[in-house]
């Protein structure tokens, strides 16, 4: 009976503990919330009761990426097996990293900035390998080989498809937990504030300057990409310090309530679904079609979500406008 209570406590404490480590059930995944999250609390237990920093992990993770992009550049089975496996390994690391951070209180704006860009940095090695791999094949139904194209179409879906898609679709995610869960609960930043840090930087501290300019550029894109939200965002600070927030719930409630039905579109346009198509093309040596995938069905989810998100601002200004 005592093992058995034991058992329980610790399944509970458990439970707790995964609960907390999410950051609100509006922006988690199902895949997330019972596969990849449960994972990575195991992981982040041990890797914590061992000593090892949230950034650690995150730096391991991208060493895992890399190493899945060499797999998939060879088109037999195997390889591209090993290649699923590591690729998903990284990425419980990328959940282990998040949510030991949460947990632990070790979150850092470094460590936001290189858990971002270690996905970036695995994509960009995926991309690489799978156009050496496809450059000699021929396209399918012709006689001609890839070669050049490859490597262009390689290209609309990485520069122009996949880092718009995932840079907006983690803005819409972070304004959601900025309303839902309060500054403490969200990671939205500003171009304005990243580039104060930066002038503030001793200039002999190159890197540091180097990294904060970056992350200013990134907050900068986001903020072009969404002029209406930034108008809104603008007249809600304004009005909260004149009316104070409480007056101001019944706005915060309509984002949230537009907000939400987003969330889904911006989780596929992050990891999951990205992954399990490049898995499938991959393992069934058509990788070609996961390119496709991100210029044409990934471009229109995005649209959507683009469009839906800025009306519903635009919204929201005429009603903060009333007040």
């Amino acid at each position: 009976m005592w093992g058995r209570n034991k058992n329980e406590k610790i399944m509970a404490t458990f439970k707790e503990l995964l609960h907390a480590s999410f950051k609100s059930s509006d922006t988690e995944e199902w895949l997330d919330v019972h596969f990849n999250r449960p994972i990575g609390l195991v992981f982040a237990l041990l890797w914590n009761k061992l000593g090892v920093h949230p950034n650690v992990i995150t730096v391991l993770s991208i060493f895992l990426g890399i190493g899945a992009g060499w797999m998939f550049y060879y088109p037999d089975l195997t390889h591209n097996i090993m290649g699923v496996v590591l690729l998903m390994l990284a990425d419980f690391c990328d959940s282990t990293d998040g949510q030991m951070a949460r947990l632990t209180g070790k979150k850092t704006l470094i460590g936001r900035v290189l858990d971002g860009a270690s996905g970036d940095i695995w994509f960009i090695t995926i991309y690489a390998a799978l156009c050496f791999r496809m450059q000699g094949q021929l396209i399918p139904g012709t006689e001609i080989k890839w070669g050049i194209g490859i490597w262009c179409l390689a290209a609309i879906a990485g520069i122009l498809s996949h880092t718009p898609q995932s840079m907006l679709a983690d803005y819409y995610r972070q304004i959601h937990l900025y309303f839902l869960k309060g500054k403490e609960g969200s990671e939205l930043d500003n171009s304005a504030q990243q580039y104060a840090i930066y002038e503030s930087t001793p200039k002999n501290k190159i890197i540091a300057r180097m990294f904060y300019k970056t992350y200013g550029n990134y907050c900068k894109k986001q903020e072009t990409r969404t002029p209406r939200f930034q108008k809104f965002f603008v007249l809600w600070k304004k009005s909260v310090n004149q009316h104070g927030e409480q007056d101001l719930e019944d706005v915060r409630q309509k984002l949230l309530k537009g907000s939400r039905p987003l969330m889904p579109y911006a989780n596929i346009l992050t990891f999951n679904t990205r992954a399990i198509v490049l898995y499938v093309t991959c393992l069934l040596n058509c990788p070609w079609v996961y390119f496709l995938f991100e210029i044409v069905v990934l471009n229109f989810l995005y649209i959507y979500m683009h469009k839906q998100h800025e009306s519903l601002s635009s919204e929201l200004t005429v009603a903060l406008s009333k007040l």
